[in-house]
């Protein structure tokens, strides 16, 4: 068979040469009616005669499509690899088909006959030429070959697209649906081993160079074949013996052979057919790529070699496109991992010049240039059917580390690659070789749908636009009045002039080496020269007036100036000096840098390293930022900051009198936009290759995204570093933060284009221009005061230097930044919500649009700005100074809180200028009056909301407003002068009261609440400096606090009110009734509570921080109260300062990213304390005037507490306390009365447990008699109230009470002053309507006037309490309920029958009518004729509210089980109002109560009034007490709103109801009457 076969393909070709194409392929037609296509290519044994075909693999291969189903594929190939996979026996024969992509095929047990397979071979060669090199057996596009997750990819690139396909005819319109044939010429031979013998080995790898063109080639083939299906198999021709011998003459023979194969070729029209024919070399050493083998030219990288062989290749083939590829780098790259398949690898050289990876880069692009510019220029660019193109393949980063994977080699990566460099323009292949991931696949664009030659590129024409540039550099002139050093040399950092600094130095990258800084416009090799002499912060060539940089403007200054670099050089060079600076520097190099400049310094002789004053700048970061992606750890932000901290260190450490410059790394994304601009000529590759981490990702991506994030973490923790101050330790040394280049904008052309001037030829380094404009830039930072220094700079704007402040003439340091008072702000972050926040608990303090404030003179601003000896000045308010709402200056000269807040919304209003009261213009939203007291905020409050609402500058519904309440102060200087009217429940009332108006009206709020000045902070500074503080005016300034004897019983009782008010305060807020609304909030800033005072060195207070009275802040303390609240309200709460130490320097604390909001209980995660449980229901006695009077006195209206010895009380079941407790007894029992927790006669415990009149009059007469104790009849003393009492039986009990006092032995009658209390009216309200024609309003007067006449006329030395009836009007409800009805329908018929509103209206007028008709009783002439006897009308019952617990609902705490009388806790609010009432004037009486448990609640007697107040004690003058009770009095009630009762019967009721004791209300439910 084999003969036969034999035989067939020896008389095949000459066969085919006698037909043409048509004529072989309608033979072929004809002569194949039964089978399908049959290829025969060889076999092993015999070389099969076609001319011109070469075999050198050991292969039988036959390839069939459409066989019979007795074939079956296999894949088969006879090497020792595969001998254990071959099944083909004889008589086989193994097939391969070769039409697209390749399958295996075996016969087994069958002939072939002869004639059959004659006409498939017919059919094969009249469709495609003969292969002289097969596959390998494996498929590509479609096959093994291709990536497992690429295989199912569809091609990306779509053919149709591109227009109608018309036949090329010049190379520079080529499209790759006109290329014909694929082939490829090039050494890939591997040496043998020269210490093996191994035969068998070297015969694999002299198959090897074969395999791996075939590989590339067949890839590249298929996505041809995309464009042109009928493109055959592809031809490779490479080296063919392994021992090492000349590439150039292999590479010629190669040529020859390949053009000889594609002549012979009779599937191939030689003269009309388009070819790609790749032309593979590398370079034979690695030395290509030094600086010296690129000056000399291409003669290192083999060039006329090549040459040579691409002119005989123009000159013997027609229409062909020819990659030229080095694959230099590639083989180097295999050449570090063994085992990859690329070689050999070019030997490895050690350059003579700098190797960094700068220089690699620059070595590249030069390289690859110089092939492009010789190609470009060479005759194959002239012709129309014939071009060369230069197709580089290197890598984006060479791996160093042998652990590393290896890179991407296999045969479709590089055949992808070098086809997406056929897709890019010439000069623009600047995407290099990825060694971890494959690029995207480029496909032609209906605008270029043709390869890219140098014409089609208009190479030549791109390439010499920069030559029409030229280096430019720019000097300045300095004119600055004041050029002189300090007259004598600083010993401080922070008074060092220009003219002081002796040595200049520097530290970084290339950046301040000056690489290419000084390179003429398109010398990319240029670069590489290090221009240190024009350096922007330490050149020194020649003068400012030409070259303007740091070290230049500095010698206007100082002539004698050192250290700074000229020429060129690297860092190791004399011309560097103290230019440090290492090209291709890291952050993490610097310690290394920093180490090397203070060995310098300190072994030079020029420089005195104790005596003279340094500059040193430090810039680093480009390089961090251009390589972070390849290890994010490596280069974290935080590792950056540890290594400039690590170089600062060993300079802080070891460098006397420095100042060191840190400049923030620069907006290094803005290179983008450089880099993505074609318009402007600049060596992309070399850019992508410096900066990959920057350049190589797409706009939206994470990559991009997490870049941005890094560069701006790096400025931040820069700042964070150095404001820490780390480096302030020493007088002599700072670091300084220069951030003029932090967002920095790309300098643009007039035609808005990236103006590449500004840069070195390579596009990446700085040029003269920008080194000079950064210089300037720097030196204008540097006189620039911290917090105000520029960090956008222009490099577009002329140089401008500014000179020194003649005011201010030294360098800016954090500290002298500081003027005066002001203070300097660290934050970074200044930016406010990204949308307007809705809840109070997100704001940003630049969300902050309004500020205000209320209180005293303290915020007013008096004294602030007066000098030391001028007391008078006291009385102006320096409203703009003031702590919280000054806005005069800005934050770097005076401190306020106003000031703070507009350094994060420069657009803040509200604050006050200038001096002046509360109703100036300039005083805007500051509201505080001097003298003013809690009383007087409402007043305050209403005037700032309308000044609110009326000013255009607010929009007081949308704007964010912070108001600070400040007040107190006045309230403590008076409250001796009537301790009752300044108690700390008045205080906290007033202050309640405020609060609730912007509660209730003021949108989008925080409220500041300060606590006010402790006392004894003003006694100590104004009693401890005599000599200073006008003592002899003490009773004026502040009476009750600066006139009271150290020691005494009174300093006591300040401590005590002083104490009250913070606590009710804290009390207030923590009650959580302002926490209500999402828009709303008040918080306690408790920095005032403990105030440390500065003493000076003879232990005397510091008067420096009050104003000349010593009583007021001077501007000093409040630049310090503004720190301290600032500080506060970024303090969560449970975390707040509470100390305020004038001493310490209080650092203005910044907003975190975690938590950037000003600090409520919500976003505080903070829980007001609970309460404690209320163990009972006592007070506390704070009272200092308790002695009795010195003589038991004749007149009841000089009665003071002490004497009072009896007590005893006349009423209903209110008196006797039913219920006060909860009833023990079983179920239908009647509730007990306690008479000893009665609120005006019972006297269980003590006061601290149990609050009653009785037990408050016992801490001023322990042998109090008459109070009733416990539950008995036995021990109710003098309480003759009995439940179900009316008015009608309050003579009888007046008669009881005369005779149980004449009787006791104990009560002296004619002696003893009683105090006896008469509360009657409930029960006659509760049955009106019983009898409503009676005059109800009448009887009860007349009924309780018999029972005082009778007490008058019985009872000697008497003071009467008559309390005013309960408000019931509105004691019915529409909705029923255990709690209401059930009294109501037993022992209330009034309450049952007033259902319509005329009835409820009518029940009003009655309750009112009764009030009135006591009300005169005060008035009354038979009382108040006697002077041991009179009546006092106490009206606190009369408007009485509803007592509501902290969620707004009704305390029932207050009442008892019944929901109708009153608990132990309600008898002692009732005891509080009782004996308030008493100390209170007539006239001027509280007339209502709202009850709130406090232990501090008790007023006390004031020195002034110690006695219980009567008509004649209370000053009424007789026309006013005539007067007095004609008044319209049930008028009052109808503006109070509804009472007590009404809450009992009411509100309180409903409450009831709701969450009652009890499921179900007993049916048997015994009640008593009032």
């Amino acid at each position: 068979m084999r003969k036969n076969l034999a035989e067939v393909m020896r008389a095949v070709p000459e066969a085919l040469r006698q037909h043409s194409p048509a004529e072989k392929a309608e033979a072929t037609l004809r002569d194949t009616p039964k089978f399908p296509q049959l290829w025969l290519i060889w076999n092993s044994d015999q070389h099969l005669g076609f001319p011109g075909l070469r075999s050198s693999q050991q292969t039988l291969t036959l390839a069939i499509s459409g066989h019979p189903p007795s074939w079956k594929a296999v894949h088969y190939q006879n090497t020792e690899e595969h001998k254990s996979r071959r099944r083909c026996d004889s008589p086989s024969i193994c097939w391969s088909s070769s039409s697209r992509g390749l399958s295996h095929l075996e016969h087994s047990g069958m002939g072939l006959r002869p004639g059959v397979f004659f006409l498939e071979l017919l059919l094969l060669l009249g469709q495609g030429t003969p292969q002289v090199h097969t596959s390998l057996g494996r498929n590509t596009l479609e096959g093994q070959l291709w990536p497992e997750t690429l295989k199912n990819s569809p091609f990306p690139c779509n053919p149709n697209k591109l227009g109608v396909n018309m036949p090329s005819e010049s190379v520079h319109s080529l499209k790759p649906s006109d290329i014909k044939f694929v082939a490829a010429i090039g050494n890939l031979e591997i040496p043998p081993d020269p210490g093996t013998g191994n035969l068998e080995k070297q015969e694999w790898t002299e198959e090897r160079p074969q395999q791996v063109c075939m590989e590339v080639m067949t890839v590249l083939s298929d996505i041809i074949r995309h464009f042109n299906p009928s493109v055959p198999m592809p031809v490779c021709h490479t080296g063919k013996t392994v021992v090492p011998h000349d590439g150039a003459d292999d590479l010629w023979i190669q040529a020859q052979e390949l053009v000889r194969n594609m002549k012979e070729n009779l599937q191939l029209d030689f003269q009309l057919d388009w070819k790609l024919i790749n032309v593979f070399f590398s370079n034979a050493s690695q030395c290509y790529l030094c600086p010296s083998a690129q000056q000399n030219g291409l003669a290192a990288g083999g060039m006329d070699e090549l040459m040579g062989v691409l002119d005989y290749l123009q000159q013997e083939v027609p229409r062909a496109f020819v990659n030229l590829v080095d694959l230099s780098e590639v083989a180097e790259v295999s050449r570090r991992y063994q085992g990859t398949w690329l070689s050999p690898a070019p030997e490895p050289c050690n350059c003579s010049e700098e190797t960094s990876r700068l220089a690699k880069v620059v070595m590249q692009w030069s390289y690859q240039e110089a092939w492009n510019s010789l190609l470009a220029s060479s005759r194959y660019s002239e012709q129309e059917s014939f071009t060369v193109v230069f197709q580089p393949f290197f890598y984006e980063t060479i791996p160093s580390l042998p652990s590393e994977d290896p890179p991407l080699q296999d045969s479709t990566t590089l055949a992808w690659h070098l086809w997406n460099r056929m897709m890019e323009p010439a000069g623009e292949k600047d995407e290099p070789l990825s060694a971890k991931h494959r690029r995207p696949m480029k496909c032609p664009s209906q605008e270029s749908p043709y390869l890219f030659s140098y014409r089609n590129s208009n190479y030549l024409t791109r390439l010499q636009k920069p030559r029409d540039k030229l280096e430019v550099r720019e000097g300045t002139e300095i004119r600055c009045p004041d050029k002189d050093p300090s007259d004598t040399v600083p010993t401080s950092v922070h008074r060092l002039k220009p003219a002081d600094i002796n040595v200049i130095g520097a530290l970084g990258d290339s950046l301040t080496a000056g690489n290419g800084a000084g390179s003429t416009p398109g010398n990319i090799l240029d670069v590489l020269t290090q221009y240190r002499g024009l350096s922007w912060s330490v050149g020194g060539d020649e003068s400012v007036s030409t070259v303007t940089t740091l070290a230049n403007i500095l010698r206007e200054f100082n002539p004698s100036l050192k250290g700074f670099s000229v020429g060129t050089g690297k860092e190791t060079s004399s011309n560097a000096f103290l230019n440090q600076a290492v090209a291709g520097g890291r952050a993490k190099d610097l310690p290394v840098q920093a180490r090397r400049l203070v060995d310098l310094m300190k072994n030079d002789t020029r420089i005195h390293f104790q005596e003279d004053w340094k500059i040193i700048t430090l810039f680093i970061g480009g390089n961090d930022l251009c390589d972070f992606c390849s290890d994010p750890v490596h280069y974290s932000p935080q590792n950056f900051t540890d290594n400039i901290g690590k170089a600062l260190d060993i300079l802080h450490a070891e460098v006397p009198r420095a100042f060191v410059n840190l400049v923030t790394v620069l907006e290094i994304v803005n290179l983008r936009e450089l880099y993505q601009e074609k318009k402007v000529y600049c060596p992309r590759m070399i850019l992508r290759s410096l900066c990959p981490c920057v350049l190589k990702f797409d706009d939206n991506s994470t990559e991009l995204a997490t870049l941005i994030e890094f560069n701006k973490k790096f400025q931040e923790k820069t700042h964070q570093l150095i404001e820490s101050g780390r480096y302030d330790t020493r007088e002599d040394f700072t670091v300084v933060v220069q951030p003029f280049f932090e967002n920095v904008d790309l300098p643009k052309t007039s035609e808005g284009l990236p103006d590449n001037s500004f840069f070195a030829p390579d596009c990446f380094h700085f040029s003269s221009k920008s080194h000079s404009r950064a210089a300037s830039a720097l030196w204008n930072n540097m006189l620039e005061p911290v917090g105000q220094k520029t960090t956008r700079h222009k490099f577009e704007n002329e140089i401008n230097i500014t000179c020194p402040n003649q005011v201010q003439p030294f360098l800016r340091t954090y500290k002298n930044s500081v003027q005066g008072h002001g203070t300097w702000l660290p934050c970074r972050d200044r930016a406010p919500s990204a949308s307007p926040p809705t809840s109070v608990h997100a704001l940003r303090p630049a969300d902050i649009q309004v500020v205000a404030a209320l209180g005293d003179s303290l915020t007013a601003g008096n004294g602030i700005g007066s000098k030391p000896d001028d007391l008078p000045d006291v009385t102006t308010q320096y409203r703009g100074l003031s702590y919280s709402s000054g806005g005069d200056g800005f934050l770097e000269n005076v401190t306020t809180l106003p000031n703070i807040l507009r350094e994060f919304n420069r657009n803040l209003t509200g604050y006050a200028v200038g001096t002046g009261d509360a109703s100036d213009m300039n005083a805007f939203l500051n509201q505080a009056v001097p003298g003013a007291k809690a009383e007087d905020l409402m007043s305050q409050v209403q005037t700032l909301m309308q000044k609110m609402k009326d000013d255009h500058r607010v929009n007081f519904h949308e704007d964010w407003k912070v108001i600070t309440v400040l007040i107190g102060g006045r309230d403590l200087c008076d409250y001796c002068t009537d301790s009752n009217l300044y108690s700390a429940a008045n205080f906290v009332d007033h202050l309640r009261d405020a609060l609730d108006v912007l509660h209730r009206e003021v949108p989008r709020a925080l409220v500041n609440l300060v606590d006010f000045l402790n006392p004894s902070v003003m006694r100590q500074v104004f009693l401890g400096n005599p000599d200073k503080c006008p003592v002899q005016q003490a009773s004026v300034l502040c009476n009750c606090v600066l006139t009271l004897r150290e020691n005494s019983r009174e300093l006591a009782r300040l401590g005590s009110f002083s104490r009250a008010y913070q606590s009710s305060m804290r009390e207030l807020v923590e009650s959580g009734r302002y926490d209500t609304r999402e828009d709303f909030s008040v918080v306690l800033q408790p920095f005032f509570q403990n105030v440390q005072l500065p003493v000076l060195a003879d232990g005397l207070p510091d008067t420096s921080f009050f104003a000349p009275d010593c009583i007021h802040p001077s501007q000093k303390f409040h630049s310090q109260l503004a720190r301290a609240l600032w500080a506060n309200m970024l303090e969560p709460l449970g975390s707040k300062t509470e100390t305020l130490d004038l001493r310490a320097e209080i650092p203005i604390t910044c907003p975190t990213q975690k938590e950037p909001f000003l600090r409520t209980p919500r976003n505080s995660n903070y829980t007001y304390p609970t309460k404690p449980a209320t163990e009972n229901w006592g007070s506390d006695f704070v009272c200092t005037e308790w002695k009795a009077s010195n003589s038991v006195p004749t007149s009841v209206h000089q009665l003071q507490p002490a004497d009072i010895k009896v007590v005893a009380a006349l009423g209903d079941s209110l008196t006797t306390a039913v219920g006060a407790r909860p009833n023990n007894s079983s179920e239908g029992s009647l509730p007990t009365s306690w008479r000893g927790l009665s609120w005006s006669i019972g006297g269980d415990g003590n006061l601290e447990t149990h609050t009653t009149l009785p037990n408050i009059l016992k801490k001023f007469n322990p042998y109090l008699l008459g109070f009733s104790t416990g539950t008995w009849e036995g021990t109710a003393g003098l309480n003759v109230a009995a439940e179900g009492a009316r008015a009608r039986d309050m003579p009888a009990q007046a008669w009881d009470l005369v005779e149980r006092m004449k009787n006791s032995p104990d009560i002296n009658l004619e002696k003893d002053w009683k105090l006896v209390t008469l509360f009657i009216g409930g029960n006659d309200l509760c049955h009106y309507c019983e009898n409503p024609e009676a005059h109800l309003a009448t009887e009860y007067v007349q009924h309780i006037q018999q029972a005082l006449d009778i007490l008058s006329q019985e009872l000697p030395r008497a003071f009467v309490n008559v309390v005013e009836v309960m408000e019931l009007a509105s004691l019915y409800q529409g909705q029923g309920g255990k709690c209401a009805m059930l009294p109501a329908q037993n022992n209330c018929t009034c309450l049952r029958h007033s259902q319509s509103s005329l009835e409820k209206q009518e029940l009003k007028k009655v309750n009112w009518n009764l009030q009135n008709g006591i009300s005169s009783f005060s008035y009354w002439h038979q009382y108040t004729q006697r002077e041991d006897f009179t009546v006092v009308v106490q009206p606190f019952f009369q408007n009485t509210l509803i007592p509501l617990n902290e969620r707004g609902d009704t305390d029932l705490t207050f009442f008892s089980e019944d929901c109708f009388h009153f608990s132990d806790r309600g008898h002692a609010e009732m005891a509080i109002a009782l004996w308030n009432n008493m100390l209170e004037p007539v006239g001027r009486k509280t007339t209502s109560n709202n009850f709130t448990h406090s232990r501090a609640k008790l007023k006390c007697p004031s020195p002034e009034s110690p006695y219980l107040y009567t008509l004649r004690n209370s000053q009424l003058l007789p026309d006013q007490a005539e007067e007095a009770p004609n008044v319209l009095y049930w008028a009052v009630p109808v503006a109070a709103g509804v009472g007590l009762v009404v809450g009992v019967i009411g509100t309180v009721v409903w409450r009831c109801r709701r969450g009652g004791r009890r499921e179900d209300p007993p049916m048997s439910l015994r009640t008593v009457a009032l």
